[in-house]
């Protein structure tokens, strides 16, 4: 007799993480800490899951889900709000933590989403160096715009404010840039990405940090884990604009900047995007077409270690 699959989700918060299983009624409370990691590592060993299921939850999730990928446990990280309309699609409207672990538990049944590879614990560092950067920029962009209009009594102090940000700013980035040339590995996926004309240092950051995926996998599904494949939005005879939507937020922010400059600096995305701007395309959408093209493009160079000065062969790898 087969033994039946067990299916696990757990609930991430600050405090504590909530554990459910699809088959059972059988729930349990750890705290979010070392101690309580540790404890549902033995527990789940314990009843060998063939999946585990979390939401992204900005950052909370993370230890537990790096201490089950080493432990050899299957874990895969759920985009919350796919959680969430599965949960409407099945009736759970309630919420609270333990019924979204329960929730959890059977859209890892149901489901079965592929599990994700967790990045190792050099990869995770650099993330959060990657996320300080982001937040960095956003605050000096918020300084920039106050002192446009900021009155003589405050106007010394957001200066000193933005000459502090932009000196943490360089300290960010030369570490990024440090940690990457230690790792030949790295470095060499670097220079390649580099090598295409409107790439930048940090587009090629956030592909090598945020999406390892890249040179892994085709360039639909590399298209649909970003967020910048058209999706259908068809019913009966109605025919929807197609739309973009998912996807990893952070790596389509840094590849929208690249594509806006890759539309001037880069030969091909530029030949493509003028060829849909005559077509009558409107230019954000010929942008987002740029971006597909552009991480294509990248994709390819990765996966067959093909530099750009190889350009024929890189396009004819992208069909």
């Amino acid at each position: 007799m087969n033994k039946e699959k067990v299916y696990v989700g757990i609930d991430v918060a600050k405090a504590d993480l909530d554990i459910a299983l699809d088959s059972s009624e059988e729930r349990w409370q750890f705290p979010n800490n070392e101690a309580g990691i540790r404890r549902i590592v033995e527990l789940l060993q314990k009843l060998s899951p063939a999946l585990v299921v979390m939401e992204a939850t900005g950052g909370y999730e993370t230890p537990l889900a790096y201490a089950l990928k080493v432990s050899g446990i299957p874990i895969a990280i759920a985009n919350p709000r796919a959680v969430r309309d599965f949960a409407k699609a099945t009736g759970k409207l309630a919420k609270t933590d333990a019924l979204d672990a329960k929730v959890l538990a059977h859209f890892a049944a149901v489901i079965k989403p592929e599990p994700r590879p967790i990045a190792d614990e050099e990869l995770q560092e650099l993330d959060a160096i990657l996320a300080r950067r982001r937040q960095i920029s956003e605050m000096l962009t918020a300084e920039k715009n106050r002192l446009h209009t900021a009155r003589k009594p405050v106007r010394a102090g957001i200066k000193a404010h933005i000459a502090y940000l932009e000196k943490e700013m360089g300290d960010i980035e030369a570490s990024l840039n440090d940690r990457i040339q230690e790792s030949p590995v790295e470095q060499a996926k670097y220079n390649l990405l580099r090598s295409v004309p409107g790439v930048g240092p940090i587009l090629c950051t956030t592909l090598l940090i945020e999406l390892p995926e890249l040179g892994k996998l085709n360039k639909k599904q590399i298209a649909a884990l970003v967020g910048v494949a058209p999706l259908n939005r068809d019913s009966g005879t109605f025919r929807g604009k197609r739309t973009v939507w998912g996807g990893r937020a952070t790596v389509r922010a840094a590849l929208y900047m690249a594509a806006l400059v890759a539309t001037r600096y880069n030969p091909v995305i530029r030949t493509f995007y003028q060829r849909l701007c005559a077509a009558g395309k409107a230019k954000k959408v010929a942008i987002t077409a740029c971006m597909r093209k552009l991480l294509i493009i990248l994709n390819a160079m990765l996966k067959h270690r093909t530099p750009w000065g190889l350009a024929p062969q890189i396009l004819a790898l992208c069909h």
